[in-house]
């Protein structure tokens, strides 16, 4: 078993948390975005109230460990791996209390190239607990915003996963997806779910915009973000997402593997 100190250690080591690879120049960019409701940032969030600059740099400080001081404007960001690991922890008690009641998850990623391994780890063991991981709109078309203009997209099912794969284009990405913060996939997600009367997922599990969407329609969620993702810790500080892990959502795909193990372990579902 992966302890707290190992994980703390391995956090710092891979560049999860402490200094990471996010710079301070591209979170401030995106808090600025943020505070004036720039529907690109916002990952389909609509915030209950006004979040200017410096109050997001304030709750970014007490939730990732950045600097609060608005005068420091360059570098490599700082996450505290103590808050990664106090997160990680919540995180798993939200996945366990699911996995007691046997209830029904949804899982997406709009990080599929690093993050899917994480999330499959979670999906089996959930499923293998006698949970129902959902997969509705499967084969779905979804119509994405890209930094090339609109792309038809297709929502697809990877070891129960969901990501988005461009579709109709030469050259596009392979089997594990495209990287996307829009919340359009998890509302056609749970759409489709509803309407085919099927079963609605009690804990949505993901990143950018499957947790910002999720938790504005009022599903609970939980997931990872990175300091430049201020719209899922200021859904967790207004109520709507349940557990934000301050994390870097870029590295190297096996270095999640030990964060799953963690998870897992503490939320009784290794095998």
């Amino acid at each position: 078993m992966l302890g707290t100190g190992a994980l703390r250690a391995h956090l710092i080591e891979a560049r999860l948390a402490g200094t990471i690879a996010t710079t301070r120049e591209k979170s401030l960019a995106r808090y600025r975005l943020f505070a004036a409701r720039d529907p690109r940032v916002l990952l389909g969030l609509d915030p209950e109230r006004d979040w200017p600059l410096g109050e997001v740099l304030r709750l970014m400080g007490r939730k990732c460990g950045v600097s609060a001081d608005p005068a420091h404007t360059s570098g490599p960001d700082v996450i505290d791996p103590d808050r990664t690991v106090a997160a990680l922890d919540g995180f798993a008690e939200r996945v366990a209390a699911a996995a007691g009641r046997r209830a029904p998850v949804l899982i997406g990623t709009g990080h599929p190239h690093r993050l899917l391994g994480f999330y499959a780890a979670l999906a089996d063991a959930l499923s293998s607990a006698g949970c129902p991981v959902l997969t509705p709109a499967y084969g779905a078309r979804v119509d994405i915003a890209t930094r090339f203009g609109v792309r038809p997209c297709t929502l697809a099912y990877v070891r129960g996963v969901a990501l988005m794969r461009e579709t109709g284009v030469r050259g596009a990405p392979g089997d594990r997806g495209v990287h996307t913060h829009s919340p359009l996939p998890v509302r056609t997600a749970l759409a489709a779910a509803a309407d085919t009367a099927g079963p609605l997922p009690a804990l949505v599990i993901g990143d950018h915009g499957w947790v910002c969407g999720a938790g504005q329609l009022g599903f609970e969620a939980i997931g990872l973000a990175d300091t430049d993702d201020p719209a899922l810790f200021v859904g967790q500080a207004e109520g709507r997402v349940s557990v934000v892990v301050p994390l870097d959502d870029a590295v190297r795909a096996a270095d999640y593997r030990p964060l799953a193990r963690y998870v897992l372990n503490r939320a009784r579902l290794s095998r």
